[in-house]
């Protein structure tokens, strides 16, 4: 229900998220009714609810995610978000050289290995 074939996730605010949730834990209205109502899965309003209820309110918020993962996967990026996703490439790169780490493979197969020769993944 909240993604249609070809068609983009929908988007809830903390607002709505937070009505719904009271439909059913304030107003008593069971969770497929609310579900159905609303036009979402029961799976997701259950997550929302254990969200709400361990963390309040602030716990329905977005986190923000990584902002340079779709712009890796753009086949027509502009020169400024080419740009922006090598300079981000490279300090994660420096960052994991100063811990003395390398990258040792590619792929399935990547391993970071230390500079002593001790493998991690």
């Amino acid at each position: 229900m909240g993604r249609h074939k070809g068609g983009k996730n929908r988007r809830w605010t903390v607002e709505e998220k937070l009505r719904i949730v009271n439909r059913h834990l304030r107003d008593h209205i069971s969770l497929k009714q609310v579900a159905k109502e609303e036009h979402i899965s029961h799976g997701l309003l259950s997550v929302w609810i254990a969200k709400y209820i361990d963390g309040g309110e602030t716990a329905l918020a977005r986190r923000p995610g990584n902002p340079y993962a779709a712009l890796s996967n753009s086949k027509h990026l502009t020169e400024e978000e080419r740009l922006r996703l090598t300079i981000a490439k490279q300090e994660v790169e420096i960052a994991r050289l100063k811990k003395g780490y390398f990258v040792k493979g590619v792929g399935a197969k990547k391993e970071y290995v230390t500079g002593k020769g001790k493998t991690t993944k």
